[in-house]
């Protein structure tokens, strides 16, 4: 007789956890399923977390080096690249067993298998050890997240042709790295990277950078990164990489002109997106359907086309990020209850954890523009802020978009030290459906970085009071 639960989740990442963990407190019988061997998915394991254990202690070791501006003079500062990633591997374990113990506090049941669905009420599990078993569930929740994506005639082997994953444990400092893509993750890995010793090239495809971000943002984000020692090869495809027996040779063509060029380097990380994680998780004739790009189609709440099987996370559309997966884990955990789930779209922050970092929420001035919506604009500079100029932290600015018509905040984008955390304060405000003129009046604690967006909010209507 198999075993029967209320939910089965597949995939235990931000999303999958997470939905386990809230279902489990609404009552529910829950067991969730992951085929890595360690609960966390990508986030965790080789993603979120480790990255930004590797950006802190680059980002410390770099500032140790040039302390002497502030009176700290250390000598002889070294790099022990095995330490660093020991100390990156700790910050992974223990976020890995801080999932086993809220899934033990929660009586969530955790197993590692390699899960394909049969039915809208079965799956079969594969164990590590090539046994098989039949379990059942009333819902089951996909959250199995995604991976990197590569370029045709370009082979991942993790060594000198690496993906992230590759990317986050490397055994030297390679003196050469070359990054294709300069979306989010290429470039907090080259910043790593180039922090630690490399000389980084980025080849991306497109006219600029981040090309998510606000245009103006990714227009002085790159004018930082530039100053930092980072090159950019914009506008540009990659053709084919080549192993030789001085490292590996990039083959690169211009977009526009077609011009073929080469580069040699010793270490190529391949950052050109992600796709969803669905090979091998159920057989067609089940009835699940695909988008053209692979992402599992849902409807506005989370239900595939087969009754009782819901997605989340990275395998539908939307942002691929860990805490949209999570926001979408709980609220189909409450669907499946009874409870009216729900996500704001519009209100979701993203992060680039470079230094400075660049934090967006809400609209950028080019979908403004592109919706015919009239709009004001604020902007305030760190180089004005008190705390930025004592901490020598005064690359970037805080820009706020506010409707013409109701002064309502429509985004906020933040390129500067500690982005990620302020954009949190824009994110409530919107949500609440603030006015440039409700966050113009919030006292904010001085001195702190964060007062450059009040100051942002009082310039909308020009009059902020340090520039």
């Amino acid at each position: 007789m198999s075993e029967k639960y209320d939910l089965a989740v597949i995939g235990s990442g931000p999303g999958g956890y997470v939905c386990a963990i809230r279902a489990a407190q609404l009552g529910l019988n829950v067991i969730c399923i992951d085929k890595r061997g360690a609960h966390g998915g990508t986030c965790l394991n080789v993603g979120c977390i480790p990255s930004k254990a590797l950006l802190h202690a680059s980002e410390v070791f770099h500032e140790t080096k040039n302390a002497s501006s502030m009176g700290i003079n250390v000598e002889n500062v070294s790099l022990n690249l095995d330490d660093m990633m020991s100390y990156k591997d700790e910050g992974i374990d223990g976020n890995v067993k801080g999932i086993e113990f809220l899934f033990k506090k929660n009586k969530v049941t955790g197993i590692f298998a390699e899960a394909k669905i049969l039915s809208s009420d079965q799956i079969n599990l594969k164990l590590s050890d090539g046994s098989e078993k039949l379990i059942e569930a009333d819902n089951i929740v996909i959250a199995t997240g995604s991976s990197s994506a590569s370029l045709p005639g370009i082979e991942v082997n993790e060594s000198n042709i690496v993906s992230s994953t590759g990317a986050l444990s490397l055994k030297n400092v390679p003196d050469r790295m070359i990054i294709i893509g300069g979306g989010y993750i290429g470039l907090e890995l080259g910043s790593v990277w180039s922090r630690l010793g490399s000389d980084v090239t980025v080849v991306e495809y497109l006219d600029r950078i981040a090309p998510g971000l606000d245009g103006e943002l990714s227009v002085q984000f790159e004018k930082i990164l530039k100053k930092q020692g980072i090159n950019f090869i914009l506008g540009s495809k990659v053709t084919g990489t080549e192993v030789t027996s001085d490292g590996v040779q990039v083959n690169i063509e211009n977009v526009s002109t077609s011009d073929a060029s080469s580069l040699n380097t010793d270490v190529v990380l391949v950052s050109t997106g992600r796709v969803p994680n669905t090979n091998g998780l159920f057989d067609d004739s089940l009835g699940i359907q695909l988008n053209e790009k692979g992402f599992i189609k849902t409807d506005k709440n989370y239900r595939t086309d087969v009754s009782g099987i819901w997605a989340i996370g990275d395998v539908i559309e939307g942002p691929m990020l860990a805490h949209k997966a999570e926001e979408e884990g709980v609220a189909v955990a409450e669907l499946i209850k009874g409870k009216p789930g729900h996500v704001n779209y519009g209100i979701i922050p993203s992060v680039v954890y470079t230094n400075p970092e660049v934090a967006s929420v809400g609209m950028t001035e080019e979908e403004l523009k592109q919706k015919s919506i009239s709009y004001k604009v604020g902007k305030f500079p760190f180089l004005a802020n008190g705390r930025a100029k004592v901490n020598k932290m005064t690359d970037g600015f805080v820009k706020i978009l506010s409707s013409e018509d109701t002064d309502q905040i429509l985004g906020v984008h933040i390129l500067g030290a500690h982005a990620g955390t302020m954009i949190a304060e824009a994110a409530v405000a919107m949500e609440f459906e603030a006015t440039s003129e409700d966050l113009a009046h919030i006292c904010h604690a001085h001195p702190t970085l964060s007062e450059a967006v009040k100051e942002a909010a009082l310039a909308i209507d020009d009059r902020a009071l340090h520039m």
